[in-house]
């Protein structure tokens, strides 16, 4: 008879799936990039006249759009971001994490929802610089990055993370249009310019991207019962 000779080596784990690909790798790389990219927009709306004007030229084009019930819908919409509301917003999302006993990611909204808007609060005097101005648009010098459009992008990625996992792309999905409506009202009410909005974006992007990191890399030393 034909001997069956199996092998000594562990199966792997489903739950590892591919090397590296639930690991810290992946996010620590989105954080570069994010880092990468607000170097460039800084670069390119504080040193380069020609993108000085074409930032300024793209903010009058987007006032122009204003109108009574357009701009009520805007300053409706920066109202939900006020720091009361954004911190209402903030423990809601961490007493869903809670009750869906991830306490890791509880701590991680936490983090992110903190540290993000208050980054950005703390690079405007930093790096003030004056705008161009385009058709009688002006905005003050220390406006970059947008406080609202990082507060507004982290606000969405903490809902998706603290979200079970069938939800998160229609979530994705309807936060994109709130972020992106939030970064239109900016524009639209001459608070910003474009480029304080990106770059208020990558702010929210970098931070969740290290929070994503730092639970990766915790579920891997101690495993959680249910990872993100």
């Amino acid at each position: 008879m034909q001997a069956h000779v199996y092998s000594a080596e562990p199966m792997p784990s489903r739950r590892s799936g591919r090397p590296g690909a639930s690991g810290p790798a992946r996010p620590l790389a989105v954080a570069g990039l994010c880092v990468l990219a607000l170097v460039l927009v800084w670069v390119i709306a504080s040193e380069l006249p020609a993108g000085q004007l074409r930032d300024a030229a793209a903010l009058r084009d987007f006032t122009l759009l204003g109108q009574p019930r357009v701009d009520a819908v805007a300053n409706f919409l920066l109202k939900l971001l006020e720091p009361l509301l954004f911190t209402i917003w903030g423990a809601l999302l961490v007493l869903v994490a809670v009750a869906r006993q991830r306490p890791r990611v509880a701590a991680a909204v936490v983090a992110v929802m903190a540290l993000a808007p208050l980054s950005a609060e703390l690079l405007k005097p930093l790096l003030a610089h004056p705008h161009a101005s385009a058709g009688g648009v002006y905005v003050g010098p220390a406006s970059w990055p947008s406080g609202h459009s990082t507060a507004a992008l982290a606000l969405v990625l903490c809902v998706v993370l603290v979200a079970p996992s069938h939800l998160r792309p229609m979530l994705a999905a309807a936060g994109a249009v709130f972020a992106g409506a939030v970064g239109v009202s900016l524009l639209i009410l001459a608070w910003h310019m474009p480029s304080d909005v990106l770059a208020g974006y990558l702010v929210a992007a970098l931070w969740m991207a290290l929070a994503v990191a730092v639970l990766r890399a915790a579920d891997r030393r101690w495993p959680a019962r249910f990872p993100i």
